[in-house]
């Protein structure tokens, strides 16, 4: 029997559609990149201007009876209404297709209200439906952000997984004097980082293969996951990259107890097999210890002393998602989101070893360092201590006489993270000079 030669009928077919101004944007940073390979991008908006300096494949305005290809004004209500219009199209578009890659800035009208009625569409066409979308820049309003998490729980429902990427994130990490412009496109850029890892692992052969069932294993209705890309050089290279893929300050999920993990090491000639294997370690370590665990490797001449890991984490129940959103105990939450709420009114209580016993819808105990490590150590009375709870968490009793208790004290707010001295900034979110 002689060999087969596969046909482009043969690989699976992938499609990359951004919706709206910020998935527009994303998929115009991907074409221009020219480092996804073998996928189809589309561009779909209800603004026909914004589709005019599309760099997609193909293009699609959707209600143009409804908003007259003017927009949504920041409606998601018009997006969705926009998106059940040409219903028909969006399925004539998503036909025969394996794997849908559904891209948008959250927030606004279009990307908001369209992206879970596409969605829908897709996964009923038969096709694995990841969404890669971007919580908007805390300077962007509290409006805003709030659109989009209402936005966010919708589209949840409407994939197979969902990878959210918070802007904000990428204040606390990168250099404060980069531009306004240039944080934009950085945001861009981290999208498109998403959607080249996950589909780099089915459409880049590799000496460990890892195909498109294996993608589909583990990423069928897993709900909330986890991308990370961890790339090092230098002494204990492979070790580095695999804490930085599975511990990045961007990402809102720790791959802690994921029961899905599917990772790709990618190093050149001279990647060892401990190296390897001192990687796979932390990895699975990690995770659930009953996780479904798929590995692949391949080599890339140009990667000389560099080794990149991209992971992909799922299987989290809507439990352990919100307890893991704390990476090395620094305190997880959504970067808009203060706490004001006054000691008279104080909605949490705390025990006797200090611990918060209930506290206030949307926030989450950080761990302390004793918690994390195991070690009990003396108490610290630092403040800055990254492991010491936020001063709005505390209970401790404040010597006031009677006129002030009477009076209500100023709202309490919780000071930003700092994550500078904790992370180390992945390569591909390092300013170029």
């Amino acid at each position: 029997m002689g060999l087969v030669k596969p046909t482009n009928t043969t690989f699976a077919k992938i499609k990359v559609i951004g919706i709206g101004g910020g998935g527009g944007n994303a998929i115009n940073s991907m074409v221009e990149s020219k480092q996804i390979k073998g996928v189809e991008f589309i561009s779909v908006n209800t603004d026909a201007q914004a589709l005019l300096t599309s760099q997609a494949d193909t293009k699609l305005q959707i209600g143009s009876n409804f908003t007259r290809g003017l927009g949504a004004g920041a409606d998601p209500e018009v997006g969705r209404t926009a998106a059940e219009e040409s219903r028909e199209k969006i399925k004539d578009l998503l036909f025969d297709t394996d794997m849908v890659f559904i891209t948008a800035g959250m927030g606004g009208g279009t990307g908001t209200g369209a992206s879970p009625v596409i969605a829908e569409i897709a996964k009923e066409a038969g096709a694995l439906t990841v969404s890669v979308v971007t919580k908007p820049f805390g300077f962007e309003g509290i409006r805003r952000m709030q659109t989009a998490e209402e936005g966010i729980e919708i589209l949840t429902d409407s994939v197979d997984t969902l990878i959210v990427i918070p802007n904000q994130r990428l204040m606390e990490v990168v250099d404060k004097k980069m531009t306004f412009l240039d944080a934009f496109r950085l945001a861009d850029n981290v999208l498109g980082q998403g959607v080249k890892g996950i589909s780099d692992l089915i459409t880049v052969p590799g000496l460990i293969n890892v195909d498109f069932a294996d993608v589909r294993a583990i990423m069928t209705d897993s709900g909330t996951a986890l991308m990370g890309i961890g790339e090092a050089s230098g002494e204990n290279r492979a070790a580095s990259a695999a804490r930085m893929a599975t511990s990045s300050p961007l990402l809102e999920v720790s791959v802690d107890g994921a029961r899905g993990i599917l990772y790709t090491i990618t190093g050149g000639p001279d990647m060892t097999m401990t190296e390897v294997s001192d990687a796979s370690s932390i990895i699975a370590a990690a995770a659930d210890p009953d996780a479904n665990i798929i590995f692949g490797a391949s080599i890339d001449e140009e990667m000389t002393n560099k080794i990149k890991i991209s992971v992909i984490a799922t299987g989290f129940d809507d439990k352990l998602s919100y307890s893991q959103r704390q990476v090395f105990g620094a305190y997880g939450r959504d970067s808009s989101r203060r706490l004001a709420q006054s000691k008279k009114n104080q909605a949490y209580s705390t025990d006797e070893d200090g611990r918060i016993d209930r506290a206030p819808d949307g926030y989450i105990q950080p761990q302390t360092k004793d918690q994390v490590t195991g070690v009990t150590s003396k108490p610290i009375e630092d403040a800055t201590n990254p492991f010491i709870q936020s001063a709005a968490f505390t209970d401790s009793p404040k010597e006031d006489s009677e006129e002030d208790q009477e009076e209500p004290e100023k709202p309490l707010e919780l000071a930003t993270d700092d994550f500078d001295d904790e992370f180390e900034i992945p390569s591909f979110l390092r300013q170029r000079k």
